[in-house]
């Protein structure tokens, strides 16, 4: 099969993930094998390329947002049969045991695993992964549309809920790639108003056309202080511009997995009057499942930006660059390969 490997951080711009010939993996117990047809790409994928996020295994294939259909299923693996669709996300594995788990916060486990960076993901023509972390794709997504809700939606969703943004209220973010994209329409189809503050031109259009309340750019004044607000970009200096425009008792959720560094806040002028600011850290299996439900039946509508698997680097580069608008997806074909 083909596959994408990255054998060493490096800027996107020297195209450091390398094609390569390997082996079709073999699914263990309770694993399933997934035959990839289309594999969104990420900002999460844009850091361990780059290295912002440490290397934890070496030579290891990237992609977190897969879609495809089971090959094959591995002894003891029952709750999905070959030809069945499903998704690959971010979240992998969890010990399953200690209190975060145990408690219904597994996202806080210190035994996570994550795919495309503990374990080979999607950037190749098959995964395997554990049928108990796989989903179920709603049919009225195609591939290249459900890709993008695997990590993007529900990271987004995962920072909505933890925004505390109530019907009615208003939301805001910072920054309009796929994440938020999603997000918007989630919002939209609950009845909250939302301000949108992002750099490129194309990014706020897009947001206009599905329905924000108002548009501007990242340094602007938003026209009303928000309920809650999600920070997508991996701006820490853009906390204390976020935290400037929110309202007495609101929430400010960082959805990104690596920001830099967060210039000091003044305690009157950016925290008082109870303004609280939330991390989200991955998701748990709960949060992937009630957004696919949701996005199903609003139905949520991704716009995507397609290209061939050996097109990974240019894509993560035009993602680094905010080249397109929406998602950018990777699709391999019938996956056949070998």
């Amino acid at each position: 099969m083909r596959a994408l490997v990255l054998s060493a951080p490096a800027p996107i711009e020297t195209a450091p993930l390398r094609l390569e010939a390997r082996p079709v993996p073999a699914p263990a117990p309770g694993e399933i094998l997934v035959r990839v047809s289309a594999c969104a790409v990420c900002r999460t994928d844009l850091h361990i390329v780059e290295g912002e996020l440490p290397p934890v295994r070496p030579l290891v294939v990237p992609g977190h947002q897969v879609v495809g259909r089971v090959e094959r299923a591995g002894s003891s693996a029952r709750r999905f049969q070959p030809g069945d669709r499903v998704g690959i996300a971010w979240l992998r594995g969890t010990c399953g045991a200690c209190e975060a788990c145990r408690g219904g916060r597994e996202n806080l486990c210190g035994r996570t695993e994550f795919t495309g960076y503990h374990a080979d993901g999607g950037f190749a023509d098959y995964a395997v992964v554990s049928e108990a972390f796989a989903y179920a794709i709603p049919s009225v997504f195609g591939d290249a549309e459900a890709a993008p809700l695997l990590c993007a939606g529900i990271i987004g969703y995962r920072a909505l809920k933890l925004s505390e943004v109530r019907p009615g209220g208003r939301l805001g973010i910072y920054g309009f790639g796929a994440s938020a994209h999603v997000t918007l329409q989630v919002a939209r189809a609950r009845g909250l108003d939302v301000f949108v503050c992002t750099r490129e031109e194309s990014h706020r259009a897009l947001a206009r056309r599905l329905g924000a309340t108002w548009v501007g750019g990242v340094a602007e004044a938003m026209p009303a202080k928000m309920h809650g607000t999600i920070l997508f970009a991996p701006a820490g200096e853009l906390v204390p511009v976020a935290l400037q425009n929110l309202d007495r008792g609101g929430t400010l959720a960082l959805a990104g997995v690596y920001m830099t560094a967060v210039p000091s806040l003044d305690y009157e002028r950016d925290l008082f009057y109870e303004r609280k600011v939330r991390s989200v850290t991955a998701n748990t299996r709960a949060d992937g499942e009630e957004l696919l439900a949701e996005a199903g039946r609003i139905p949520i509508r991704t716009e995507t930006t397609t290209f061939g698997l050996e097109d990974a680097n240019r894509a993560l580069a035009l993602l680094k660059r905010g080249a397109f608008a929406g998602a950018g997806v990777l699709l391999t074909g019938e996956g056949s390969r070998v």
